[in-house]
């Protein structure tokens, strides 16, 4: 005997010879058609969880590495650093290339490296030396990359490196890792120790991960720093001050998004920050990192993203900058009409280095990461 009950998908089956009186009841089937549908409506969200999960992943696995490199010492993390650096892998080049103050056989100072591969000679010169040249000379590793140490270094003051060309031509240049430099004219970079911010946009951070920018209306104002709104002196308004009067203005006029043009460091306020200098540095007229960072956090606590301009493609041709830093082509092209852009008055970077890509690469990231920044425009 049989009976099939097809509308409630209960089927009885009753057979002595085989199973004897039984029940079957495919519950089962039921249940995996209704979780199947279930999932259908939750894998929408499950995108968000991903993001967020592989987020969270990423911070772990960074971690996990940075303990196990302190463990196996400096010496290892630095030459992973330098490996990386040459095959434009290292994205994070502003934690080995630069000015960084750690400790070193129970004494406190400064650690530099800059990238010279074809120089002669490295000296560290500044406030710390009284600017005489030749006191503090640094060291040349494989890759060419020049390295010291030393106690003479103390946080606000002014330094530069005095380099012996390939030629013999001695110049002062700045350094390209520096994050903060002095006022104009001045070009050299200041020893400077931002302490962590903690932020308090998460909510904004998260609401971002979940809706990305294709889910609502965006709307742009884009703006110069220099010059949206001065003080009486002429000088431009800081980031505290813009933070004040250029934050009501977009709330008002329901703007969703501030979109600066180039902040980083550049020599001449009348290229509009289109011609950089220093691209991890935050341009001095404009106030301090820390004010900016903050003007960014009261930015999306009101519902706004800030997205800057950022310029890979050429950089100034200012003798005391990037340009042939070691006296041969070093961030630029080796064919000199490759090099030289003659439309901006400025060099080309060439792209196809791999220390110009780790370089570049890092830049961005350092002003995504460092300043919270929700998008950058490449010019």
């Amino acid at each position: 005997m049989q009976f099939k009950i097809d509308k409630k998908r209960i089927f009885w089956y009753y057979n002595k010879k085989i199973y004897g009186n039984c029940f079957v009841f495919y519950f089962l089937d039921i249940f995996f058609k209704m979780l199947g549908n279930f999932l259908k409506a939750f894998i929408k969200k499950y995108d968000f969880l991903r993001k967020l999960l592989e987020s969270y992943l990423k911070r772990v696995y960074n971690r996990i590495i940075e303990n196990a490199y302190k463990k196996r010492g400096d010496r290892m993390n630095n030459q992973e650093a330098l490996r990386t650096f040459t095959t434009g892998e290292n994205f994070h080049l502003q934690h080995y290339l630069g000015a960084h103050r750690e400790e070193k056989n129970g004494e406190i100072g400064y650690t530099f490296r800059v990238w010279a591969p074809n120089a002669q000679a490295v000296h560290l010169v500044g406030d710390f030396t009284d600017w005489i040249e030749n006191q503090i000379p640094m060291v040349r590793n494989e890759a060419g990359v020049w390295e010291v140490f030393t106690t003479q270094a103390q946080e606000g003051q002014i330094y530069k490196y005095h380099i012996t060309r390939a030629n013999g031509h001695q110049i002062m240049k700045i350094d390209p890792l520096a994050v903060y430099f002095e006022a104009r004219p001045g070009t050299g970079a200041v020893l400077t120790n931002i302490r962590e911010k903690k932020w308090k946009d998460g909510l904004w951070l998260a609401r971002r991960k979940r809706l990305g920018f294709f889910e609502r209306p965006v709307n742009i104002y884009e703006a110069h720093a220099g010059s949206w709104k001065r003080n009486p002196d002429g000088s431009p308004y800081t980031f505290s001050q813009l933070k004040d009067e250029l934050i009501p203005y977009l709330v008002e006029m329901n703007y969703t998004h501030i979109e600066f043009m180039p902040l980083m460091a550049h020599p001449l306020g009348l290229s509009w920050g289109y011609q950089l200098m220093g691209y991890f540095a935050f341009e001095h007229s404009y106030g301090r990192p820390e004010e900016f960072q903050d003007f960014v956090e009261e930015c999306h606590i009101n519902n706004i993203g800030v997205i800057v301009d950022w310029v890979p493609g050429h950089f100034t041709i200012n003798d005391d900058a990037l340009a042939y830093y070691d006296g041969t082509p070093t961030f630029e092209y080796q064919d000199h009409n490759k090099a030289h852009n003659y439309g901006w008055g400025a060099l080309n970077f060439d792209l196809g280095k791999n220390e110009v890509q780790s370089f570049l690469i890092s830049s961005i990231k350092f002003w995504i990461d460092f300043y919270h920044l929700d998008g950058i425009r490449v010019d």
